[in-house]
């Protein structure tokens, strides 16, 4: 018997709305709070027409659909008006709380609740538990979505555009509705296995920026199995090596010459940000130690004698909740 026989795509689907995706029940609850922290910014600043504070974006994973159910944190983007009043970099996130705490203290949020993080402002509620992260992107006017995120890494400014990052995964998803982003999910999911064995580093947006390169060059979501076999074939036959951008807000001529970083994989709105460009070799060569790893499994269960035998192949991809 092959693999058909035990895992199939309808299993993993199955697998991943038990045990991967966030609750759609959820997704509604904490997209709800952050509509009314956008709401209630944006009263104040109406009422205030000479605040710092321009507007609000929902960002990160619940905004572009690819949320896990481990989710603990959601993540926002205030964008801020660049004047001679501001604070230098250094001091931007205490400045940002206090002019947090300010635009919501009549909102039965305490100024408690309000806190500076090593990259952000983390706004908690007591109701749900979660925690809001507070991005700051700093604009020279407000007729532009382009502003400057501070990098929690390095501190350094990078260029952005929240409502275009979030265009950019709804114009696949129009396409492929459901599986585009679930194959995104789901490699996530194997991501986030590696992380409590070790210090594996695989962000997010580097798992959505390779589904999106491979799904443009035409590959079908229609199969989880197939999906993630060819997203393990392509790392390992790459191995990452490949230049990857995408020209939905810029042309190629845009990206920059050829540099000294092991791997190269462009922010889809700014050609100048190589989103691994602080990788190291080692890090490229564990992902692609665990790939070949994913990939060894997944082929183990095709030729499965038992049903036993396959489950196990899978743990190896998506840990010990894989029970089918």
């Amino acid at each position: 018997m092959g693999y058909e026989a035990y895992i199939t795509h309808a299993i993993i689907s199955k697998y991943a709305e038990d045990k991967v995706n966030l609750r759609r029940e959820d997704v509604k609850a904490y997209r709800d709070q952050v509509g009314r922290l956008r709401n209630n910014l944006a009263e104040y600043i109406k009422e205030h027409p000479d605040y710092n504070l321009l507007r609000m974006y929902h960002a990160g994973s619940v905004a572009k659909g690819t949320a896990l159910r481990n989710l603990h944190d959601m993540d926002v983007a205030v964008y801020i008006k660049k004047t001679e009043r501001q604070p230098p970099d250094s001091e931007l996130l205490a400045w940002l709380r206090d002019q947090l705490v300010e635009a919501y203290k009549n909102k039965n949020i305490k100024s408690e609740q309000i806190r500076v993080n090593t990259h952000c402002v983390t706004i908690s509620f007591q109701g749900t538990g979660l925690d809001v992260d507070v991005s700051p992107v700093i604009c020279d006017n407000d007729t532009t979505d382009y502003g400057n995120l501070i990098k929690k890494n390095s501190g350094k400014r990078v260029l952005t555009n929240i409502p275009l990052h979030l265009k950019f995964i709804r114009d696949r998803k129009k396409k492929c509705p459901h599986d585009y982003r679930q194959v995104i999910r789901l490699i996530k999911w194997w991501a986030h296995q590696r992380k409590k064995e070790g210090d594996f580093r695989f962000k997010s947006f580097l798992a959505e920026l390779i589904i999106a390169h491979l799904f443009d060059s035409g590959l079908s979501m229609k199969d989880y199995i197939y999906a993630l076999e060819q997203f393990f074939v392509y790392v390992i036959k790459t191995g990452l090596k490949e230049r990857i951008y995408f020209n939905d807000n810029y042309e190629k001529g845009k990206l920059p010459s050829k540099s000294s970083a092991v791997m190269e994989i462009f922010d889809p709105v700014n050609p100048a940000n190589n989103i691994v460009g602080t990788y190291q070799e080692a890090d490229r060569h564990e992902i692609i130690e665990a790939s070949r790893d994913a990939l060894d499994a997944i082929t183990e269960a095709k030729y499965a004698t038992t049903k036993d035998r396959a489950v196990d192949c899978w743990r190896r991809i998506f840990g010990p909740t894989f029970n089918n």
